[in-house]
């Protein structure tokens, strides 16, 4: 029995689209050779993985000759909105708020970075002033 199709990027697919999104397209054997720098990857698990990602309606292919070149349908963007989105709604109540007191609470930053968050927070706009109340 197949595993059913995960809504959320594993790593290893988040390391494929990384490549695509950096080459704008890429074939199967581009991205092999671009992993393959950092660890090894059999050409056939790039190709399982491609198809995976296709089946998620995360990539596009055409062929070109006997090479299947692969396209990204997400943005890098799209990608961590909805990997954001997930880990609020699993493990922040979908608030916003809780993640940013956790992760200032959790994580040792430094006085600049806490300046620029708080110009961040004083220049985000106003839900009463953009309507989202």
């Amino acid at each position: 029995m197949t595993r059913p199709t995960a809504a959320a990027l594993t790593d290893a697919e988040r390391e494929l689209l990384e490549v695509l999104w950096r080459k704008k397209q890429a074939s199967v054997r581009e991205v092999t050779d671009e992993i393959a720098k950092k660890k090894s990857v059999a050409y056939t698990t790039v190709l399982t993985m491609f198809k995976v990602l296709e089946k998620k309606g995360l990539v596009t292919y055409h062929q070109e000759g006997r090479a299947f070149i692969y396209t990204p349908t997400i943005s890098r963007g799209e990608a961590r909105k909805s990997a954001l989105e997930r880990l609020l709604k699993q493990f922040f109540n979908g608030s916003p708020q809780v993640l940013a007191q956790h992760l200032i609470e959790q994580h040792e930053m430094s006085p600049d970075e806490l300046e620029a968050l708080k110009r961040l927070v004083a220049d985000a706009p106003d839900a009463e002033e953009d309507g989202t109340q």
